[in-house]
């Protein structure tokens, strides 16, 4: 497997996460709950965030390699 595809399925994996937790929170609970479930989605964000620059990462470092053997 390569960086690019493990990225993307961890961006994949961390929006759903932050949905499931949206679903939960609009549900109502508790305030401990909805606190949370605030950190639930500061995490998941935090996680599409470094996919992501692993994304950009991984498309630069294959930009470079195909211009060296270009």
């Amino acid at each position: 497997m390569n960086a690019a595809s493990v990225a993307a399925s961890g961006v994949s994996a961390a929006m759903a996460r932050f949905e499931q937790s949206a679903v939960r929170m609009s549900q109502g609970g508790s305030l401990d709950n909805l606190a949370g479930e605030l950190v639930e989605q500061t995490q998941a964000k935090v996680a599409v965030a470094a996919n992501i620059a692993v994304l950009k990462s991984a498309n630069e470092t294959t930009g470079m390699l195909l211009d060296l053997f270009a």
